[in-house]
């Protein structure tokens, strides 16, 4: 096992901070109150989708924004992030690798690939600095006060790899006025989640505060595979994390200085060999989620630690705004698993010795780990803003972005060497970028804006790896072996946009966009004769969207709605798995996208409020040479050509539901001296595809998933205070969401029904 050592600057600072301040309060998630003169009214929600505070029923993008109590419940119980899974309209979020390493889909369009250098079309934004590594990506969502989802194109504000759309998280900022809280939830499978944070004003212009959370499950998952029996070996973690802010105001001067870090000691995602039924994607009868029958459980773990900093410099020149946002991430990882999700091997890539294997065949034996020894990112933006008051605005900047990234990966003899190593590669990766842009606004008339935006950016990869032991040396394959990728390009990014506030109450819109996902390089040679480097040419996309934002019902409703439609060249995409264990970069001629969203509220009285929210989604990869290998013992359904692979042309996406249903009511009434509330939440999303190819057993079932939360709220003069009883996945739905295709039919499933309480108390 590999060990993830702390830096003795992270050591301090985490010790110092988490112990001074987990005992102290913290503000809840920061919301605009509803008008208190008239609760039948709904708030005004503001966001920055592009780089302004704007009213979101008067942007002219596609735009959702969480806040407040719907965020609080559907990220309970210890969640990470992907809670965030069809709770939007167009998004989907997935793992294989459990609480990090997220995936984000937007609207069909996202990367399967699980290599620790794979981009993504959907872009993650923390804080106004983009998280580039997927394992950065996976940072706990606490003290968040709104998540945005911006779907479609996003390249001229937000730049590179936003072809598919954004997702922007904005933490809770230091203020002059106190305020804290502390929450405390404890829950199924000994699981605890507690918050904290405190903030208010130091000095006359500086403020300051930190949020903290510890999340801790015990390991509940045994492993039964004989001769390998052990209690409670998998399933656990603790997972901390730690935000610190200071927040400088002048007259006209701001700077915001942000430091974060997280630590995550736990287990891997749980492997399920031979979990789906041969000719269906059911789960086999008797499934029993808290059990594996693993030969390497034993050895599992997991371990993250990330650090990063950003300061934000604003100078306010009355008629110009200068500001400059600077921003560091680094990030450490070693996770190891039992990725055949059995024991044994008595399949067709098995050593002719019998084994006692299960359950059922086990065609490959794979124990198999990854790791970032080494991991930096730089980022710099300058931006100009002009704050006219006539017709005209813009903003134009500079954009600098750096990585140095080095993986490890790791195969072990688990048959005949009780886990020892048997294979290493290290890869070597630097990315630089820089761009210039810019986004013009001009009112046509007093009712009428035009907006366009240019931006040209400028992308470079340096790649190399290095093989120095083969797990397959018995088959021929040398131990070393050495190989190097460089890639290069350039791209115009530009959108255009119309707004027309066609009543004081109705606003519409029309979009069309154009951005590109820079190319992209992967050097699978663990399992490879050579050096296994595939390589994917830039992506480009243009979008056409067109959409209407509407306050109706005197205030008390909101209906925004967009259709759309879009082309992408060369869309990258990865073949992964399949019989072999082969995983590579491909690039398809066309894909062809369209459908709509909806995202609505309604306070239909000063005691009910609901969320209404719904997406169709078309995918279609059209691409008539496209292949890629089919999966070890799964039923495919596609034609095959003449070397036995799957011809994917006119399939849909892998993880591209058609149809994604959001649902929301919250119910309160004064009783006593407090309220009382009850909460609920439901998504539903449509079947799905895991891989390029179709197939029966790795089509993923529609799923549909229920939360509710029930509790008391009450003030005093100085402390708000609240205790509340939720659940989450209320039908407690068992089904794979994910699997493993190169060995036996492994599945991936998702969480079991979890309930919990909760006690949380503000102070002000």
């Amino acid at each position: 096992m590999k060990d993830i050592k702390k830096s003795a600057l992270t050591c301090s600072i985490q010790a110092a901070i988490i112990t001074s301040a987990i005992g102290m309060g913290s503000q809840a998630l920061a919301e605009t109150e509803t008008n208190a003169l008239d609760k039948t009214k709904l708030e005004v929600i503001e966001v920055t989708a592009r780089k302004r505070t704007e009213n979101v029923q008067e942007v002219p993008i596609a735009v959702t924004a969480l806040q407040g109590d719907k965020l609080a419940a559907i990220s309970s119980g210890a969640m990470d992030i992907r809670f965030l899974n069809a709770r939007v309209p167009s998004l989907s979020v997935e793992s294989s690798f459990g609480r990090t390493f997220p995936r984000f889909y937007m609207r069909g369009l996202g990367n399967s690939d699980f290599d620790l250098n794979a981009s993504q079309p959907v872009s993650l934004v923390v804080d106004e600095v983009v998280q580039e590594n997927p394992i950065l990506k996976g940072f706990p969502v606490f003290d968040v006060a709104r998540v945005e989802a911006l779907a479609g194109p996003q390249g001229t504000l937000f730049g590179r790899n936003t072809p598919a759309g954004l997702v922007k998280f904005d933490s809770v900022k230091p203020s002059q006025d106190f305020d804290a809280f502390v929450s405390v939830s404890y829950g199924s499978k000994s699981t605890s989640d507690v918050r904290a944070g405190i903030g208010g004003g130091l000095t006359d212009n500086l403020s300051a505060r930190i949020s903290v959370l510890r999340q801790d499950r015990d390991n509940y998952i045994d492993n039964e595979a004989p001769g390998f029996e052990e209690s409670d070996v998998l399933g656990g973690y603790t997972d901390e994390a730690m935000r610190l802010q200071f927040l400088y105001e002048g007259d006209d001067f701001n700077a915001l200085f942000n430091y974060h870090m997280r630590d995550l000691d736990g287990e891997p995602v749980a492997f399920y060999a031979n979990a789906i039924k041969t000719g269906s994607n059911s789960l086999v009868s008797g499934f029993d989620r808290d059990t594996v029958f693993h030969d390497s459980a034993s050895r599992a773990t997991q371990q993250v630690e990330t650090e990063g900093a950003s300061l934000k410099l604003e100078f306010d020149f009355d008629d110009y705004t200068v500001t400059s946002i600077t921003g560091y991430e680094s990030a450490e990882l070693f996770s190891r698993a039992d990725v055949d999700g059995g024991y044994g091997c008595n399949g067709f890539g098995c050593p002719p010795v019998e084994f006692a294997t299960g359950p059922g065949v086990i065609n490959i034996s794979s124990e198999t780990a990854d790791g970032i020894p080494d991991h930096e990112q730089i980022t710099q933006e300058l931006r100009l803003t002009s704050n006219f008051t006539g017709d005209f605005n813009y903003q134009v900047g500079v954009f600098y972005f750096s990585e140095d990234l080095t993986i490890e990966s790791f195969s072990y003899d688990a048959l005949f060497a009780a886990g020892a190593e048997n294979g290493y590669v290290v890869q070597n990766q630097d990315t630089t970028a820089w761009a210039v842009f810019g986004s013009f606004d001009y009112d046509l008339s007093e009712h009428t804006s035009m907006t366009l935006g240019l931006r040209y950016s400028d992308d470079d990869k340096d790649y190399k790896n290095l093989r120095t032991q083969s797990p397959l040396s018995f088959l021929g394959f040398p131990d070393v072996q050495a190989g190097e990728e460089n890639t290069s390009d350039t791209h115009v990014s530009w959108d255009l946009s119309i707004s027309h506030k066609y009543t004081d109450d109705i606003n519409l819109y029309a979009r069309i966009a154009d951005t590109f996902r820079a190319p992209s390089i992967q050097g699978r040679s663990l399992f490879e004769p050579d050096e296994g480097i595939s390589v994917a040419d830039s992506e480009t996309i243009l979008s056409f969207e067109t959409g209407i934002k509407a306050d109706v019902l005197d205030g008390s409703g909101r209906v925004n709605a967009s259709v759309f439609y879009y082309t992408m060249d060369d869309q990258q995409l990865t073949s992964v798995g399949g019989d072999s264990n082969t995983a590579r970069l491909l690039n398809a001629d066309e894909t062809i996208g369209y459908g709509f969203e909806l995202d609505s509220e309604f306070m239909l009285t000063e005691n009910l409020a609901i969320t209404v929210g719904a997406s169709y989604n078309n995918t279609e990869l059209n691409d008539d040479s496209l292949s890629v290998p089919g999966c070890a013992s799964c039923t495919i359904t596609d034609p095959l050509n003449a070397d036995g692979e799957a011809i994917v042309d006119d399939n849909s996406l892998p993880h591209a539901p058609e149809w994604i249903y959001t649902f929301t009511a919250r119910y309160a009434r004064e009783i006593g001296d407090g309220e009382f509330y009850i909460y609920t939440d439901w998504s539903y999303r449509d079947e799905i595809s895991f891989f390029l190819y179709d197939s029966k057993e790795f089509t993923g079932d529609a799923l549909l998933e229920g939360g509710a939360r029930t509790g008391y709220s009450w003030s005093t003069d100085e402390q708000d205070f609240d205790v509340s009883l939720f659940v989450r996945n209320i039908t407690d739905e068992q089904q794979a969401i994910g699997a493993v295709d190169f060995t036996n039919n492994t599945a991936i499933v998702n969480e079991e029904r979890f309930v919990g309480a909760e006690f949380k108390v503000s102070f002000f």
